[in-house]
């Protein structure tokens, strides 16, 4: 799949379209993604909320590991860990695949900020539907 058709393939993913989640890179079993940090993202005390990197952790896992007319894959497990308060206005989602089976499939997300700092890290196992 080229990064154009999976631009014109995950335009139909309401929710991280409306948070603002772009495609940057794809691959094989991979994907770049990233969110510009405005108003909307912020928690009551002005904080990024935990929810954005999750949210562009798992679209990331999503571009990485469906295709529109092929190979279909589900979260079943995740696990987030925050390791920093980015201090940049970019996040960005690197999602590599660590084990790719017939049914389950295991990828590691890092979230960085754009002053390089490591934000979070997501582990996520899949399911092949």
């Amino acid at each position: 799949m080229t990064l154009d058709e999976a631009r014109s393939f995950f335009k139909n993913d309401r929710y991280a379209y409306l948070t603002g989640i772009t495609i940057d890179e794809i691959g094989e079993n991979y994907s770049k993604c990233s969110i510009k940090i405005d108003d909307r993202h912020m928690n009551a005390r002005g904080f990024l909320m935990g929810g954005v990197a999750y949210t562009l952790a798992d679209f990331s896992f999503a571009v990485a590991t469906n295709e529109p007319e092929g190979k279909q894959t589900v979260t079943v497990t995740s696990s987030v860990c925050h390791m920093a308060v980015p201090k940049g206005k970019v996040l960005t989602a690197e999602c590599t695949c660590k084990k790719e089976g017939r049914s389950i499939c295991f990828y590691r997300v890092d979230i960085t900020d754009d002053t390089g700092a490591h934000i979070a890290e997501i582990n996520i196992t899949g399911k092949h539907v």
